[in-house]
């Protein structure tokens, strides 16, 4: 399992501030995530970055580590 944690925006859309969930790729943990929360989630991760374990994930097919700690990052306003 996957633990899911949610920050500023992301974390307002989720409506928790993490969660454990099982997904073999990015792609398909961005869906399942969509689908369990909804549009404003989903509006959210289209733009958001993904930390995997600390490390910056861009390929969103390839699998990811076995429970991994996936950081959803919403971008930052401010300055």
């Amino acid at each position: 399992m996957l633990l899911v944690r949610y920050f500023a925006g992301a974390r307002a859309a989720a409506g928790t501030p993490e969660e454990k969930i099982d997904a073999a790729t990015l792609d398909t943990l961005v869906d399942t995530l969509a689908a369990a929360h909804g549009d404003r989630l989903a509006s959210v991760l289209r733009s958001s970055s993904f930390l995997i374990d600390g490390l910056v994930w861009h390929d969103r097919s390839a699998p990811l580590p076995v429970s991994a700690t996936v950081d959803v990052l919403p971008p930052f306003a401010g300055g």
